[in-house]
Order: structure tokens, then sequence, then C-alpha cells
């Protein structure tokens, strides 16, 4: 499905006016706001360039005592609508002062997923999806120990790389999406093989990732045409799990950046309303855990206050945890161990089946 923006594309990194240090100065939450602690181990390919197109797994350099993770391409070649894509991927440093394996991607060509298996499976699949604010996907360091996390609690653990929607993608605002239900279909075409049941499928995101996850739990409409037999898989996840979510769009509240990259700069309010992902809760949406901060300076708890809101108007099953301080992209681990959040995201998780 294609969505024409009513603007003119926005200045896009490397664009004249500034590169990519300068945007991410000019918006922390390109710089802080990912997903504290999120992060996969810079692969021995990009000591060359990340190739386009690659048509088989992507090996990765494993971290110190972990093994590689395996990056696989969620198309089975190019990603759709391309056609006028033209900026090569690229891989850059989180922040200049940052560990040299704490990067994001800029340009996503070439979608993919990492999956880590469990010792003792549950029965159940998590994708995970991180921010970067629409503008890059913010992968950091130490997302094979993320993946891990999930896996030894017994879940077969993904991680999504998605394409960003200032490139001129057809689907234009719907091509993140595009990936993620992508993803979401191959977890479930290999689910039997992995001991999954198809409908002990979850998802999680982080800040403007936890708007694409809101996207993908909320939206039933296909969005791509079918290229195999996996896209024959239903949509539609057992449980979300929104950690410091972008959902408001054209609204107080909103985190400008994410919206600017999605629908460009001032979006018309019925364009708007259509990417609120509070808007899209309706009584058939999963249940939803969120996870937001009440001093997050860079995404407002209001997003995650509308979110739960809109659950509760439709009596969709929910829980919170508004925290007073925490700010914006804290992680799974707190002191050395698990965060508050997550033993109440587990206990809902299994809960409602997942």
């Amino acid at each position: 499905m294609s969505v024409m923006r009513s603007k003119p594309p926005q200045r896009r990194l490397g664009s004249s006016g500034g590169g990519a240090g300068a945007a991410i100065e000019q918006d922390p939450s390109l710089r802080w706001g990912d997903v504290t602690g999120w992060g996969l181990a810079r692969r021995a390919i990009l000591a060359g360039g990340l190739a386009l197109g690659i048509a088989t797994a992507i090996p990765a350099a494993a971290q110190p005592g972990s093994t590689a993770l395996t990056y696989r391409p969620i198309w089975p070649g190019a990603a759709p609508g391309g056609e006028k894509v033209t900026e090569a991927e690229q891989e850059i440093p989180r922040s200049p002062t940052g560990p040299k394996d704490d990067t994001a991607f800029l340009h996503v060509r070439t979608p993919t997923i990492a999956h880590v298996a469990p010792a003792r499976p549950n029965g159940a699949a998590i994708l995970l999806i991180p921010g970067g604010g629409y503008l890059r996907v913010a992968i950091g360091n130490g997302g094979r120990a993320l993946l891990q996390f999930f896996a030894d609690r017994g879940y077969h653990a993904y991680l999504l790389k998605y394409r960003l929607p200032g490139d001129p993608w057809a689907a234009g605002p719907d091509a993140p999406l595009q990936d993620a239900q992508r993803a979401l279909r191959l977890i479930k075409e290999e689910a039997k093989g992995n001991g999954v049941a198809i409908d002990r499928i979850g998802v999680m995101g982080f800040s403007a990732g936890g708007h694409l996850a809101a996207m993908l739990a909320y939206r039933t409409d296909p969005t791509y045409t079918p290229v195999d037999a996996a896209d024959a898989q239903p949509l539609g996840v057992r449980v979300a799990g929104l950690l410091y979510p972008v959902a408001l769009m054209g609204a107080g509240g909103t985190h400008a950046g994410s919206e600017r990259q999605l629908l460009g700069i001032d979006p018309p309010p019925e364009l708007a309303q259509r990417y609120r992902t509070d808007a899209r809760v309706t009584v058939v949406s999963p249940p939803t855990f969120i996870a937001h901060a009440l001093d997050d300076k860079v995404v407002s708890a209001d997003n995650g206050l509308s979110l739960l809101a809109a659950l509760r108007k439709s009596k969709v099953p929910a829980e919170a945890y508004f925290p007073e301080i925490g700010g914006h992209g804290f992680g799974v681990l707190l002191d050395g161990q698990p965060a508050p959040w997550t033993n109440l995201f587990f206990a809902f998780a299994k809960r409602h089946g997942l």
C-alpha cells in the first residue's frame, strides 16, 4: 500500500545543510533517545562497507564470550518500492565518544532480522524493534545480550532492522511497517519448526520503535503485495510491549523529530491522525504493556498516557509502569539486576498467553 506525502520530502542525512553529526546534535533523541543497552556486534562484512542486495545470511563478529549473531534479509530480493532510493546504507557511531561498536544505521536498504533461540523454550517468540526517531535504526552496543535476556526467559527472540521513511520508498510512511509485517510473517512461517505456537508471538518496541510496534499490533491491513508463501501467514500478535513509545502525531506531546521523518513538516490533521497509534486502538487490539518514565524529556510521557487511555476506553487488557524517574532509553538492567518493568512485563505476558 502506498501513502502519498502531502509535503515535500524533508531534508535527510547527508543532504546539504548538515550531515549526520549535525542532525544528531540538533535532536538529542537521536543521540541518547535510543534504547540503552541495545546493540549488535559490528558485522565483519562492514569492514569493507555494507553490500546491497545480500541474498544470504550475514554473520556478525561475536562479542566477547558470545556466539555470533546471524542477520537474515527479510525480503527474497530487494525491498519493495525502492526504485527511487539512491542513498547507500550507512553504519555510524551513535556518539563520537561511545564504544566503537555502539552504532546506528542510516538509509537502510536491506532490512534484516537476527534470532537467538532459547535453551529452554517456552513455546513463544518475541520481535524486538529498536528506535532512532525514524531517522536511523539505533542498534547500539549489547544487542546480543538483549536478545539473550529474552531467550534466557524461554523466548525465541528476534531483532528487526527496518527501512526508514525519510528515504523515497514508494510506501512512504508505511515502509517501516512493511518490514515489520514481513518479519512477523517470517517468524510465524518458521514457528512450527522452532516449537513456537503461531498464536504465541509478541512484539516489543522502544521509542520510535514503540510506534512501529504499536502499528504492527493495532493495524491488520496488509501494506505490501505478497512475495512468497510466508506472506500467507496472518498478521496479529498475542501481546504488545511498548517502552517509552512515540504515539502522538500532530498534537501536544508529539515527538517532533519522529513526526517530521515519518510525515514531513506540519502534516495535515487527517494524515497525523492516521499515524497516531492511540487512534488505532480498537476492542480487538492485543493486550498491551506500557513503560514510560514521567520525567522523560525526549518523548513525553503524554504519549504513553494517551495509549493507556485509548486502551482503557476500548476495554483492552493493559498494564502500565510510569516511574517518577527514569528518563528516556532505560534498558532491561538496573544496577546489574533486571529492571523493575521487566518482571512486570513477563508476568503480564504470561497472564495473556505469551
